[in-house]
């Protein structure tokens, strides 16, 4: 019985005849004899139930067939030769694909850089980037429907098992508001308020009254209780005016007066209109951003990627913005 496809070798006897247009220079040419190859494009021929060659005792020419057959044949060829290069290459890493999410938060932040060395380092790789709340990450992650995730600290002890962590960046809370709520401060405070990016402190105490924006508790719960304690440290009772899952959400809202917001440092690179931010007099826990995997799936191409983050982490560790342990 033939078989279903033609196979390589056939296919590149008839390139080589094609290209010969003779049976014995292209029998020489492929250092073998000529009755085998009569016999292996026949074979062909049969197989795609279609003439490739019309044929004379004197001469071999390529049928309508053949001809517009050649070139697709050739590129079938070109695409098989190319499979042990491209293996090779996704076995390095250096091919292939990376499914990654991210938290808004290290979008002004970590991300870019991350993503400029990777790609950097492996142009061919191909990334699928999706922003998530760490709560969906985790649940995409362990579900096997993306490789990797930015997340922000603790993971919940559910995920823990399943998960590898890697700290990256550990970051202060700064307070984000109103540019009329800052000029109110100020005037209460005896503060300055002439710029954006004023480094001045203020206390938790100064802002306590007015509402906090926020995200719900179960998108991540661990930096929710960290604001939530920064208030109880501070004999506050949060007033939560409004809640919202993005951190560019909750910025519009600051910048539109509906209360102020406990956000990482790095978000002052969302230059908003009419946002100012300001950090805290007070000590106040560091947020943590890391990277999480599963323990039981790490691909070629995520380890190359776990490798940049790794270094990354110790770059701004030595910094003296420390990644964590």
């Amino acid at each position: 019985m033939l078989p279903a496809v033609p196979d390589l070798r056939q296919l590149r006897y008839f390139v080589t005849v094609a290209e010969e247009m003779h049976f014995g220079r292209a029998a020489t040419r492929l250092a073998m004899t000529q009755p085998p190859l009569s016999q292996a494009i026949r074979a062909l021929e049969q197989t795609l139930g279609v003439e490739l060659f019309a044929r004379t005792k004197r001469s071999v020419e390529l049928t309508p067939v053949g001809a517009d057959l050649l070139p697709e044949v050739r590129r079938l060829l070109a695409s098989a030769e190319g499979l042990r290069p491209l293996a090779q290459s996704l076995a390095r890493g250096e091919a292939g694909m990376l499914s990654l999410a991210f938290v808004s938060t290290a979008d002004y932040g970590l991300l870019p850089p991350l993503l400029r060395d990777f790609g950097a380092r492996y142009p061919r790789v191909r990334l699928e980037l999706t922003e998530a709340t760490s709560d969906v990450q985790l649940d995409e992650l362990t579900a096997g429907r993306i490789d990797a995730g930015l997340v922000i600290a603790p993971l919940p002890s559910r995920h823990a098992a399943q998960l590898a962590w890697l700290p990256i960046v550990r970051e202060p809370l700064v307070i984000a508001m109103s540019a009329d709520m800052a000029e109110q401060v100020s005037h209460a405070t005896g503060s300055d308020p002439r710029a954006e990016w004023l480094d001045t402190p203020i206390s938790l105490r100064d802002v306590g009254d007015m509402p906090l924006v926020i995200f719900p508790r179960r998108l991540a719960p661990g930096f929710y209780d960290i604001i939530m304690d920064c208030y109880g440290v501070a004999g506050l009772a949060p007033r939560i005016g409004q809640e919202a899952i993005q951190m560019q959400t909750i910025v519009s809202l600051v910048s539109a007066g509906m209360g102020v917001a406990l956000v990482p440092q790095s978000l002052r690179n969302l230059r908003r209109t009419g946002v100012v931010y300001r950090p805290l007099s007070e000590s106040v826990p560091a947020i943590e951003t890391g990277l999480a995997w599963r323990t039981d799936e790490v691909s070629p191409v995520l380890a190359g990627f776990i490798d940049i983050v790794r270094a990354y982490a110790a770059t701004v560790g030595a910094q003296g913005l420390a990644p964590g342990d």
